[in-house]
């Protein structure tokens, strides 16, 4: 089953928003920029390092600005689907109307949007990998410096073949 991973409401007022939700229910509100689409985010439960909800079956959401060119702009549930192509092709073969194209949100994944046989607004999210988080390295284990190869003794000369040439070196000096 794909599961139910968000909501998301329009809003007129951003400050007005932030600041009923903040008092009536206690969720955090944060703005996001005008690049991630002056989006609010509500944070409804704990999450983890992750900004994921800690406690199964929880869910946090958000909030959008309203656009006079935007269709469907209700109050929606996040599907999380494993593949945003296959999701939409699921929806359009059951019935549903596919709202345009997915687009990606910077750091979270694919969006889209869709209307079911009812007229609801619901959207689906293929979310981005999540990052692991930064392991600390095993030490690498040291291996033993390779031993060097000696070099290849020379052989000392027998003592006689020694003697003998220094003898004919002696006798070389003489002449």
């Amino acid at each position: 089953m794909d599961p139910v991973v968000h909501f998301e409401m329009p809003y007129e007022d951003q400050g007005r928003l932030a600041a009923f939700y903040a008092s009536a229910f206690g969720w955090k509100m944060q703005g996001t920029s005008e690049e991630m689409g002056n989006y609010v985010l509500a944070t409804t439960t704990e999450t983890g390092p992750q900004g994921r909800p800690k406690a199964p079956g929880a869910i946090n959401g958000g909030f959008f600005p309203k656009k006079p060119d935007w269709p469907a702009q209700h109050p929606s549930v996040v599907i999380s689907v494993g593949d945003i192509k296959k999701g939409m092709e699921r929806v359009a073969s059951a019935g549903g109307t596919v709202l345009g194209e997915p687009m990606t949100i910077p750091g979270i994944g694919q969006y889209v949007s869709f209307t079911d046989t009812e007229g609801n607004r619901v959207s689906l999210l293929e979310p981005a990998p999540m990052e692991k988080p930064a392991r600390a390295k095993p030490a690498a284990k040291k291996k033993a410096a390779p031993k060097k190869k000696a070099a290849p003794k020379k052989k000392a000369a027998p003592k006689k073949k020694a003697a003998a040439k220094k003898k004919v070196a002696a006798k070389k000096k003489r002449r």
